[in-house]
């Protein structure tokens, strides 16, 4: 019953991130770029950040950039550090930041060597008697997600940043995945430990 829920609850994930960007704009990369002076002291110019507490956003999908950055700006999602940072910002502006960013190359990380084994069964094959899917159903076995799906890349990403996001939908201090409640539903399922060599394992993967 738990695996057949959670299935239900991936496809109906992918169906609402699919309708919500098609309404999206088209973004240019170019003009973007033009826009993320600000950003740029937190996430790096380029979009890869030096601090583990500010995500990379370089090579991120398009279409996850986005819908973060409306439903940031909307307050549909939390996010101290951004407070006021886009309450200016047009939707075309929101649209060339996003272009730019994914348009650029991340960088990717090391993990833990006593973290991996652990990391890597549960992101490649879920846990079968916690009903928890492998992570690369969603985000593909290199981490690089599913764009066309809104579903973010994962690999190379700053461990701290991980393990913040898994214990916040966990703990469901973080609910913008929707009425699906997708990943709140997935990290219902990890210990901490589970969420730390997950975390690891995502920073070297590439």
């Amino acid at each position: 019953m738990n695996k057949l829920l959670v299935s239900l609850l991936l496809t109906l994930g992918v169906t609402g991130v699919a309708q919500a960007a098609g309404t999206a704009l088209v973004g240019d990369a170019a003009a973007g770029q033009a826009k993320t002076a600000v950003c740029g002291a937190c996430h790096g110019p380029d979009g890869n950040s030096m601090a583990p507490n500010f995500p990379k956003l370089a090579g991120q999908g398009n279409k996850y950039l986005l819908k973060q950055l409306h439903e940031i700006k909307d307050g549909k999602r939390e996010v101290l550090e951004m407070t006021g940072m886009l309450t200016n910002l047009s939707d075309q502006d929101l649209a060339d930041i996003a272009a730019y960013f994914s348009s650029q190359k991340g960088s990717v990380g090391a993990a833990d060597a006593k973290l991996v084994e652990r990391g890597q069964a549960l992101f490649r094959g879920g846990n079968v008697e916690k009903g928890l899917p492998a992570c690369t159903g969603c985000h593909s076995p290199d981490g690089q997600g599913n764009a066309p799906a809104g579903f973010p890349h994962l690999g190379g990403q700053h461990a701290g940043y991980i393990e913040k996001q898994l214990t916040a939908f966990r703990e469901g201090d973080r609910t913008n995945d929707g009425d699906t409640m997708v990943m709140r539903s997935i990290a219902a399922k990890l210990s901490n430990k589970d969420i730390k060599a997950l975390a690891s394992y995502i920073q070297g993967l590439h």
